[in-house]
Formats: C-alpha cells, structure tokens, sequence
C-alpha cells in the first residue's frame, strides 16, 4: 500500500544506504591503491599464492640470461656456498639446531629467500645467527669470524655496542642491592623521568616492557579520552604486532571495523580526517618518510629486483605538521611511534627532527640502555588512567615487570649518557655526517660501476639497484662472506650506529665493494638486455597461476612455467 508512512520508510532506507555507500566510497578514495592499502584484499590474496620452487636444474635461468652467463652464476654459487660454510660451521651448526626448536629462528630461515627459489640446491646456503662476542661494530661468531655490524639490533643500536655494555654494567651496579623487587619504584626512576619527559616535552609518563605495549596503551588512552573508536593508521606502517594495528597478512583475526588504513603523505586524506567525527587517534610510525605507503624493505620480496625509496624530508616535514592541524582542528589524538626510530633522527627523535609535537609518543628499544623497554610518554590529560567524576569508570594496564629496577636504571643510564652537552653537539652534527657519508657511498658504488646507490634516512640506508632482476636477494650472501652482518630483511636496511669510526665506514665500504663486485662478476647482474620489471612480475603470476591450478600429481611444485627461460633463445620475447 502507498501511504505516506510507506514513503517515509522507503525514503529514510534510501537515504540510509546512500549514506554509507557516501562514507565508503570516501574511504575507499583515501586508501592506497595496492595490497598495503586493502587489508583484506592483501589476507585473501596470501591465501591464494601457492608453495612452488624452481627445480635444481633451472633456477640459475629463470630470467633466460645466456648459457655463458649460467655457467658463471653456477660456479659462483658453488663457491659461495662453500665458503661460507667452511669459514663458520659451529655457528652454522647452532643456527640449524635453533631452528628445529625456536620458532623465531625456523621464521627468519623460511622467509630471507623468495618463495620460489627455497629449492634443495639454494637451501645449502647456510648462514649462522649466534654470536660469542662484540667490540665497537664488531661481531665474532662461535668459529671466531669477523663481522661488521650493520644490523642495528633491530634498532636497538644507536650507540655501539661497547655504549651499551656501559649501560648495562652501571645498571647492574646501581640496581643489584634491590634485587628484582615488583610493585615499587628503584630510586633512579624520578632522575630518569624527568629527563625523558625533557626529551620528549611531555608531561607524565608510563613504562611497558616492549613497544608494542606501549603502542597498545597510546590507543587504549586515546579512546578512552576521546570517547570514540576508530583509530587510523597508514599504509606499510608497523606499530607492533596486534590486532588492531597488524590488520593484514601475519594476523589470523579478520581486519577489525574500527581500525582504518589510509594513505599516507596524501592530502585527500587529510580531507577525510576532516570529515569524520568517529576517529580516537592517528599513528604515525616516522620510519615511513623513507618508503611512504609500502612495507619495510625486505630482500625475500625483491620479485623484480626494484626496490622504491623516496626520502624527502621536506614533503615529509609539511605533511606531518598539516596532519597536526587538522588532528587538533577534530579532537583527534596524533600518536608518534618512536619505538624504532627514537632517539636516532634527534635527541628528541622524530618530534624534533620534524619539528612536529604529538600528542602521545611511544619509545622503545634503545631507551632501556640495553634491556627490553616500553615507554608512553604523553599530556596530562590524556595519561589519566581514571576519571575523578567517575570512580569506577578506569583504563586499566599494568604489567609485573613494568619499571623492573635494572630496566629503570639502565634507561637512567642511558639518559645521563645522551643529554650531556657533547652528546647534544653529536647530534646535531650526525645529520650532514651520515649524508656525506652517503654521498662518499655512492660516489664509489658509481666509481665501481655498480648499478646500485644507498638511500634512506641519516643513519638507516636502503639499497636500490638500478635494474631489474630476479637474483638481487642473493646478494646478502655475497655481503656476508664479505664480512658484514645484516638482519634478515637483508639490504633492505642497513642500520649503522654512532659509534663508527671513519676508519670503520671506510672498511665497511671496502668490504661491500667487494661483495657487489663478486656478485657481480659471478653474473647475476647480467640479466638479458631489455628484461624489465614489468616481464618479471607478469612471469612470476603466470607461474603463480599454473602452479595453482596444476594438480600436485602432476608436479604442480617442481615444475612451474617457465616463460622468461627461452627469452634469449626467441631473440628477446618471452
């Protein structure tokens, strides 16, 4: 019946849906046009990608190079696999042993080669992961090799190792007459805050044992006081490893309602925040001005051998502070996740160096002078854990081991360490050094004729290289036989410390000249003239594809399509 009534209804469930298909095509303008940008898009496609390897005979050709060009590549595989196991067979050993019981370590050795080329002969590459001492950037394994260090502990390392040994002698010193007491505070705790709060130009502080805690309580905090739900982070970006912030890939729990990805160092977005009154908080991980909207650079994802950094200090900087006024504009809470790069762009990290004040910021790693720490530095009002007009109405977090005593003292130490004068004076001389140093990098990689040049912030590099290809994750390898020590995301960063010395830096460039050129000379550089990036990825997905739908008695895992193989031999068409 067609009565006024009917109408209405009819007309509030149009308006209704036309309401929510407005918000989300609003939202769908501000993602990222990629996987980083489309959680669930990104989970359902993992799902689909099948376990395949190139077999033993072919995995040396699989870009169609020449048959002189295969026999270089396969003489220095050869060489390289033995050497590196001859040079460390403890530490080898060990690592082999870890894997069978640690699940961090069976992780790191599954995923530092891409997918396809994890067959029996390139699995004789072996490489060690434990260590028996350290002395300024040096590593020694179990076997007593040499390395230089450019791992960075995760970020930990700022400072050298020797800095820390310090900082955690003087801890244990200062702490050890109270023992691992719980539930009070080490007499070092007041000294060390008020510093830390200096740094950060904070007001009130709360301690957690990792960053990802922390990170956890800035959102919590930030919905608490702002009432609302949702919170926004960018694509690529990591804030640790929970749900709300770990959204795609990685996390068995579907992506959560509240949480929205946007993207990032775009000005539509910043159009969107305007719009929406439902948003707690912004998470701002600063590592992202390197590779703004694209995940950490890993060597196991160099499909196509192209790696996309772009570093612009500048854009970043007006970006960041546009983001400031608009988050202050809406009520929104703009969370600084310095977990990673505190302390290292500034004394006081990302803040100062971009000269942008956050709301709340998080620190992390290097902060605890060499111990495992949390940090939630933030305002007044938004560190209130209760409402004194509602007795009940709390945001509980705690932690047993929360403010540990020698956690505490080590940060003291830490602190007491980074604010003296001269140590101000370093920092704000780092900068232009560890440019120069890149520029002199560089200068040399070309000098080399390398296709290849760092970028990246002052003191965390990336290696791009100039053409496309499909062996450029090999060349971690050659860098470890060279006697340098990266992570295990490989060249994709590179983190130095302060401690090193010119006479460091050079041997370091020494040691990874020699290892580009070694992997150079051994022809993995020497793709066919004209490959591109684009016939590499289009090669990849059609062996995706028939990998997928080939049934596994047919051979679908060992003998996948092949469709760059013949590209020499058909004049240079796939």
């Amino acid at each position: 019946m067609d009565t006024p009534l009917v109408n209405l209804l009819w007309g509030s469930l149009a308006a209704l849906v036309g309401y929510k298909v407005y918000r989300r095509l609003g939202l769908s303008r501000v993602k990222h046009p990629s996987l980083t940008g489309h959680s669930r898009m990104a989970k359902t496609f993992t799902r689909f990608i099948p376990n395949y390897q190139y077999p033993d005979a072919l995995w040396l050709g699989v870009d169609g190079a020449e048959p002189a060009v295969l026999d270089r590549r396969r003489r220095g595989f050869r060489r390289l696999a033995a050497e590196l196991a001859q040079r460390s067979p403890k530490t080898i050993a060990a690592a082999a042993e870890s894997a069978e019981v640690i699940s961090d370590a069976q992780f790191i050795k599954h995923n530092r080669i891409p997918l396809q080329f994890r067959n029996n002969d390139v699995m004789r590459l072996k490489t060690g992961t434990f260590w028996r001492a350290s002395q300024g950037c040096r590593l020694y394994d179990l076997d007593g090799q040499e390395f230089i260090d450019i791992s960075g502990s995760y970020g930990v390392n700022l400072f050298g190792l020797d800095f820390y040994k310090g900082t955690m002698a003087e801890a244990q010193h200062e702490a050890n007459d109270l023992g691992p007491f719980l539930g009070g505070y080490h007499s070092s705790l007041l000294p060390a805050v008020k510093m830390l709060l200096e740094v950060a130009q904070m007001d009130e502080v709360s301690f957690h044992m990792s960053g990802t805690e922390a990170v956890m309580q800035a959102v919590r905090l930030a919905r608490y006081h702002t009432g609302r739900k949702k919170i926004v982070r960018f694509s690529g970006a990591h804030h640790g490893w929970w749900d709300d912030v770990q959204p795609g890939p990685g996390n068995p729990m579907p992506p959560s309602r509240h949480t929205l990805t946007l993207r990032e160092v775009y000005t539509p977005t910043l159009d969107f925040l305007r719009s929406r009154s439902d948003i707690a908080c912004v998470l701002v991980n600063p590592i992202q001005a390197m590779h703004p909207n694209r995940n950490a650079p890993t060597d196991a994802l160099l499909i196509d051998g192209m790696r996309a950094i772009h570093y612009d200090r500048e854009a970043y900087t007006q970006w960041l502070k546009a983001l400031r006024e608009v988050c202050t504009e809406k009520g929104i809470v703009l969370i600084f996740d310095e977990v990673f790069l505190g302390f290292r762009l500034a004394l006081g990290g990302a803040q100062e160096f971009f000269g942008v004040q956050a709301d709340l910021v998080t620190y992390g790693k290097t902060v605890g002078g060499g111990f495992p720490i949390g940090v939630l530095c933030g305002r007044a009002a938004l560190m209130r854990r209760f409402r004194p007009d509602q007795p009940a109405n709390v945001c509980f977090a705690r932690g047993t081991f929360n403010a540990h005593p020698h956690v505490v003292a080590g940060m003291h130490a830490f602190l007491k360490r980074v604010t003296t004068p001269e140590q101000r004076a370093a920092y704000k001389a780092s900068e232009a050094l560890w440019n120069d140093r890149m520029q002199a990098a560089n200068r040399r990689l070309a000098q080399e004729g390398l296709p290849l040049r760092f970028s990246g912030l002052p003191t965390v590099w990336a290696l791009e290289i100039a053409q496309a290809g499909r062996y450029h994750w090999l060349l971690q390898f050659y860098l470890r036989r060279a006697g340098l020590y990266l992570s295990w995301v490989g060249t994709g960063r590179l983190i130095f410390n302060f401690g090193f010395t010119e006479a460091d830096f050079s041997e370091f460039l020494d040691r990874f000249v020699t290892g580009c050129r070694q992997f150079s000379e051994d022809g993995w550089l020497s793709a066919p003239e004209g490959l591109t990036a684009k016939q590499i990825r289009r090669s990849v997905l059609r062996e995706m594809i028939v990998a997928k739908f080939t049934r596994p008695e047919r051979g679908a895992s060992d003998r996948p399509a092949l469709p760059l193989a013949g590209k020499a031999a058909n004049g240079g068409k796939a």
